[in-house]
């Protein structure tokens, strides 16, 4: 799948599936610009974070409530979920001695200490447009545990990222994900098992030769034989041309085993 969001749009029929797609490029573009801006979101590129979902819930101890009711997890059907859209390291904060390490751990909080209690009560629900609202809670099943409300918190507020095109942009790159073939392989697979070196396979099959680099897998359960989770690597600037080889920048490598199982449905 070499073809850029902007292409695919280009491509799509006219009407509102047209409508929908342009707004998520404006999107795609909006935090493109933002990473390089001088306010303070100074920052080289996304890590995009898909949850797999069956697997996630397979292998955590107290199954969150979007685990528990088949209901709110619609979207696991059509592949990845939406887990976030995490910004790296912005200059501003590398200025002032915070590492890498202690931005991934505590992210915006580091300016803007974490509220006490959870995200639901500390945080208000987002106004988002009614088709982004639906989208989001389709593409993101954790919105049931206020995941949205803490995901923007930590990773988007202290960096001025407008909320809308924040969860537009998460939403159409989980889409592109999905639809392509790596998200075909994946799917086509579930209640299996699969050689890890296959899903980087199928990864470089989908986006180029040579972008495994760019995708970090997660598993849980014995062994780290579940999977449970893929990041993928953009570049900030070249978010809009995502999954164009391009735009993908390495990630370091995940702990899994080297044949992973992929749950098809939560207990």
């Amino acid at each position: 799948m070499g073809l850029s969001l902007g292409l695919v749009m280009a491509l799509v029929v006219s009407g509102p599936a047209m409508a929908r797609e342009s707004s998520a490029l404006a999107s795609l573009s909006s935090l493109a610009a933002l990473s390089d801006s001088a306010d303070g979101a100074d920052f080289a590129h996304y890590t995009l974070a898909l949850t797999w979902h069956p697997g996630f819930c397979s292998t955590h101890r107290q199954p969150p409530r979007e685990c528990r009711d088949a209901s709110l997890s619609r979207g696991a059907a059509d592949g990845f979920v939406l887990h976030g859209l995490w910004p790296s390291l912005p200059a501003r904060f590398a200025k002032d001695g915070v590492v890498r390490q202690a931005w991934w751990r505590q992210g915006c909080f580091i300016e803007s200490p974490r509220a006490s209690g959870s995200f639901c009560r500390a945080h208000p629900p987002f106004h988002l447009p009614k088709a982004l609202d639906q989208s989001l809670d389709r593409a993101m099943p954790g919105r049931a545990s206020c995941l949205d409300r803490y995901e923007y918190a930590k990773h988007a507020a202290c960096l001025a990222l407008p909320a809308d095109d924040y969860f537009a942009a998460a939403v159409a790159l989980r889409e592109a994900v999905n639809a392509s073939a790596f998200g075909d392989f994946v799917n086509r697979h579930r209640g299996g098992e699969v050689p890890r070196n296959a899903l980087i396979t199928a990864f470089e099959a989908a986006f180029g030769e040579g972008t495994g680099r760019a995708l970090r897998l997660e598993c849980g359960g014995r062994g780290n034989r579940v999977l449970k989770e893929v990041r993928i690597g953009i570049a900030a600037e070249r978010l809009a041309a995502f999954p164009a080889a391009s735009s993908l920048v390495a990630l370091g490598r995940g702990r899994c085993a080297t044949r992973l199982r992929v749950m098809a449905v939560a207990p």
